[in-house]
């Protein structure tokens, strides 16, 4: 019997490797896995790399990651904002390591990995510092960067509904980019708002199919999980 429920998000991520690389859903807080992240800062993993929009609020969730050094690098599209204050600190210190993406080349990336592509070349970001080291082509007659996949070791996502196998749903905006991660990652983690019986999704509404997730556990959003 294909059973994805876990108790709770301290189970979900308990093996979690050090040096992993951790795909984050949310755009700003909205399908942020707030739970899931609290959890992993009481797991322990250290040395991370962390693929997400942008870079926590405040104290809890990916910032107390940061904040105690557990994030050797960020990959994201918007690292500099009021509430990102732990990176600020930890990058102007010299702590920790930033690769700015643009967000539709962020998006593609993540997309191209979910998908099994090698690559692809974009105009974004072509002739300019973020094209620095990278192969360029001109394709009908538009200077391209070639960029390459963003995979993941885990995607820790935030969904609305899940059933046991994994099918899951999203509330309006955290659907985002929870679910290209959801594809891009060996072990996909999500935690959800309500798990309901099979057959009670009705699979026209499903976003995310079970195939793409590995574990689920029910959450009723942040919180500490101590």
């Amino acid at each position: 019997m294909i059973n994805k429920i876990v108790e709770d998000p301290r189970a979900a991520v308990s093996d979690v490797r050090s040096g992993s690389t951790i795909l984050v859903g949310g755009f700003g807080e909205a399908g942020s896995p707030e739970c899931l992240l609290q959890a992993l800062v009481e797991q322990g993993a250290t040395d991370l790399i962390v693929v997400a929009n942008n870079v926590g609020y405040s104290d809890y969730g990916l910032a107390a990651l940061i904040a105690q050094g557990r994030v050797r690098k960020m990959i994201c599209t918007f690292p500099n904002y009021a509430g990102g204050i732990a990176f600020r600190n930890r990058y102007l210190a010299g702590q920790i390591e930033l690769e700015l993406v643009p967000q539709g080349t962020f998006v593609e990336r993540i997309r191209a990995a979910g998908a099994g592509l090698g690559g692809f070349f974009t105009p974004t970001g072509a002739e300019t510092e973020l094209a620095e080291g990278k192969e360029t082509r001109v394709i009908d007659g538009v200077v391209q960067v070639f960029e390459h996949p963003l995979k993941g070791d885990y995607a820790l996502l935030r969904g609305q509904v899940a059933d046991r196998w994994g099918n899951m749903t999203y509330w309006r905006a955290q659907r985002n980019f929870n679910p290209i991660m959801a594809m891009a990652a060996t072990t996909t983690i999500a935690e959800v708002s309500e798990i309901v019986p099979l057959g009670n999704i009705d699979p026209d509404v499903v976003i995310t199919p079970g195939l793409f997730v590995h574990r689920i556990t029910k959450t009723s959003g942040f919180s500490s999980v101590s």
